[in-house]
């Protein structure tokens, strides 16, 4: 009997210990690298199944006991497991650069994921871009299969996606999904108005997307998205240079509020180059982003981001092919420069009115100032060979435009509606003035005096209307059909401001131009890993205000219009060793804007020329084992004119110029386990042979760089050491050939970078 009461009481005893091992385990998730909050994690009890989901602010809530093991899952980041006991307040997951089916925005201006776009779309995470510690942008958008930024220094660029090396506007710039620059006044360069202290991530759209975006999105789209404020304070600093003079300062501060609801940052750079590699390759660069976020409540989250750019260059001569190859990198010019100072807002609102219904508002302000004296537009008097003629001249706008979108999911016919509209209202100006420069007996140009001739002085007013809808179905699993078309609007009012017998004496006149742009795709996953693609997008470009307005009349012109069909394939290898994918296109330009001969000897631009452009891209990220990486991407492709006639030559059937048929970046990793943060890896980039003119008289060679580079972070510090080109090749990013000679575009001679960071945030 004894012994009885004795086993109840201990019976009795132990239920209190027993309950004790149960707790309810809270806490936030967070990026490791960015603080930003993980919305949708999944929280898994291992022992039971049970589950739940990350909030919009990153919370979970689960009963679990203290002894089970905890698995948090997230799409594009690696999963990790850990006993409930010794789980913190804050996990932070790190990104999978090595993931196929990442979530993407870019594909519908909304979160979905990358197996549902029926489109050629690469993520480059947040891993990525610290990891690779890029200086310019074309260090980590080269390795984007398909893709190739020309580098021109001093963060200046040529672009190429599924179009030749060009400085035509094929190509659309974003910024949270909005356009930095406004429809007609495209700069070639505008990827250096770009701050990439505060990416998140880039996504790049390859092919037209014009249905989504409008105009200029026809060989792609590239979109930086800014980073969110953290969920706990935090503050990085990151010191760098090289061995050409370029030193650089980041400084990023952000937090959000113990409440959740508000959110600050602001970061940026301070970049400079001195007695650069090349002569008169100096600039200065600074620029800041603020990011300011309010939750208001569940449903109701604004935002504000402004970013504040001051940018100065000098502008240097390319290389004739004699200064090239021996190595001497003087420049003609010692005056020539480029000036930026621009100022861009946006405020958004987004709005969940139910599980199934989302609308997003932006209202945004740009305002952007670029002062030149090229050295492209000076020219020889070839009766006195001591002087010459140029111009000094500044183009500006300012931009005032919203865009809405509202999202509609119809869970019972497995529906999602897109719908939105936009408007941009952008007053430009553009002036230039004739300068007389003076060349030594060296055939420099040396200096130059100002003169009272007006060369052009007009303003445009550019009105940019549209409206787009896009459809997406799964009418069965794994299957999702997608259909979008937009109507653009655009009404050119343009005013000169001087005579009938100045050289711009083209008279007052307003242009419209319409266009219907539509896109049709469908995807399907198999239960393998295995999936495929299709679409039929189609792009547009209305002409330039340049190409209709810099001239003595106003052509008549039409936009540009492009057709593009594609199919697409990936395959994601089994036990996480990561995956392979690979698509082919075929797009027909019709319309292209030339410059045409004229009887009287003068040049008219007009719609004269039609192109072919196909081509094959693959990809493969592979992981072996934990501690390897491997990454390779290239493409093959061919651009041809099928109808190219100046009036004076006819080009068609030739091949385009600077168009290289096999571009490749190739890359490899090696984490090592016996030494944690410790990383290194050795890429690889390949641009083959290409002719240097549309005669198809000479050919450029090509060229191959190897960069290899090390890192090492431990806690909060991080340090990194970079040898770019690492066999000191001779390269040029781009040549052309006219009639004037051969121009040498000069790619980086060997470079050894250096870098150290440091970022302290509370739960370090």
């Amino acid at each position: 009997m004894k012994s009885q009461l004795l086993g109840a009481l201990l019976l009795i005893l132990s239920i209190p210990s027993l309950h004790a091992q149960t707790l309810e385990l809270s806490g936030k998730i967070q990026d490791k690298l960015s603080k930003e909050a993980l919305v949708g994690v999944i929280v898994i009890n291992q022992k039971d199944s049970k589950y739940t989901i990350t909030d919009s602010e990153g919370n979970y809530s689960i009963s679990v006991d203290q002894n089970d093991m905890i698995e948090f899952k997230y799409l594009g980041y690696l999963s990790t497991t850990m006993k409930a006991s010794s789980i913190k307040s804050v996990i932070s997951l790190s990104q999978d650069d090595y993931v196929l089916n990442q979530v993407v925005v870019s594909a519908s201006r909304d979160a979905q994921k990358r197996e549902e776009a029926p489109i050629a779309i690469t993520s480059i995470g947040r891993t990525m871009l610290e990891e690779t510690k890029a200086q310019s942008l074309d260090q980590v958008i080269n390795k984007v299969p398909g893709v190739l930024m020309a580098d021109l220094g001093s963060e200046q660029h040529m672009m190429a996606i599924r179009q030749p090396i060009s400085t035509k506007s094929l190509f659309l710039y974003l910024e949270d999904g909005l356009p930095i620059r406004p429809t007609g006044i495209f700069n070639h360069n505008a990827l250096n108005e770009m701050n990439m202290a505060v990416a998140q991530n880039i996504e790049v759209i390859r092919g037209p997307a014009s249905a989504l975006y409008g105009s200029e999105a026809i060989g792609g789209a590239i979109n930086l998205i800014t980073k969110t404020p953290s969920l706990v304070p935090t503050a990085q600093v990151q010191l760098r240079g090289d061995s050409y003079g370029y030193r650089r300062v980041d400084v990023t501060v952000e937090g959000t509020s113990k409440n959740g609801k508000f959110g600050a940052s602001i970061g940026g750079y301070a970049a400079k180059r001195e007695n650069g590699y090349l002569d008169h390759s100096d600039f200065d660069k600074t620029i800041v982003t603020a990011v300011l976020q309010y939750k208001v409540n569940e449903s109701l989250v604004l935002k504000s981001n402004t970013t504040y750019m001051k940018y100065y260059s000098d502008m240097g001569s390319s290389l004739d092919s004699t200064s090239f190859y021996d190595r001497d990198f003087t420049s003609l010019h010692n005056f020539t420069k480029r000036e930026i100072k621009l100022w861009r807002s946006t405020f958004t609102a987004d709005k969940t009115w139910s599980e199934n219904s989302k609308t997003v508002a932006k209202a945004f302000f740009r305002t952007n100032t670029l002062g030149q004296i090229p050295s492209y537009r000076i020219k020889n008097d070839w009766g006195n060979p001591s002087v010459a003629k140029g111009e000094v001249n500044e183009s500006a706008f300012q931009s005032y435009g919203a865009v809405i979108q509202h999202n509609q999911k119809i869970p019972s016919l497995k529906t999602t509606i897109r719908v939105g509209a936009s408007v941009d209202y952008s007053p430009t100006t553009f002036w230039a003035n004739y300068i007389d420069v003076q060349r030594d007996e060296n055939g420099r140009y040396v200096g130059y005096t100002s003169t009272d001739s007006v060369l052009t002085d007009y303003q445009t007013n550019l009105l940019n209307t549209g409206l787009y809808a896009q459809v997406e179905v799964n009418p069965i699993d794994r299957l999702f059909i997608t259909a979008g078309v937009r109507s653009d609007h655009f009404k050119y009012d343009y005013t000169n401001n001087l005579g009938e017998e100045a050289f711009s004496g083209a008279p007052n006149s307003v242009n419209y131009f319409n266009a219907i742009t539509p896109r049709v795709g469908a995807t399907y996953t198999m239960l393998n890993g295995l999936g495929f693609y299709s679409n039929y997008s189609v792009g547009f470009m209305p002409p330039q205000v340049s190409e209709l307005y810099r001239g003595v009349k106003v052509p008549t012109l039409e936009p540009s219009y492009y057709n593009n069909f594609e199919v697409g394939t990936w395959y994601t290898l089994p036990s996480g060793f990561g995956y392979v994918e690979g698509a082919y296109y075929n797009m027909s330009g019709k319309n292209e804007i030339v410059s045409v001969l004229q009887e009287d000897g003068s040049y008219e631009n007009q719609n004269a020329g039609s192109t072919n452009h196909q081509g094959v891209e693959m990809a493969l990220h592979f992981k072996p084992v934990s501690q390897l990486f491997v990454r390779v991407g290239g493409t093959y492709a061919e651009h041809t004119f099928e109808e190219f006639n100046t009036g004076k030559e006819d080009f068609s059937g030739n091949t385009m110029a600077n168009a290289p048929n096999w571009i490749a970046n190739m890359e490899l990793t090696f984490k090592p386990r016996f030494l944690k943060g410790f990383r290194t890896s050795l890429e690889f980039q390949k641009v083959s042979v290409y002719y240097m003119d549309n005669q198809n008289t000479k050919k450029y060679d090509g060229y191959h760089v190897f960069n290899l580079r090390f890192g090492y972070q431990f806690k909060g510090l991080d340090t990194w050491f970079n040898i770019m080109n690492l066999t000191d090749e001779l390269y040029a990013t781009r040549v052309s050939k006219s009639s004037w000679g051969e121009n040498y575009n000069l790619g980086a001679p060997r470079t050894f970078q250096l870098g150290i960071g440091y970022t302290i945030s509370k739960n370090k």
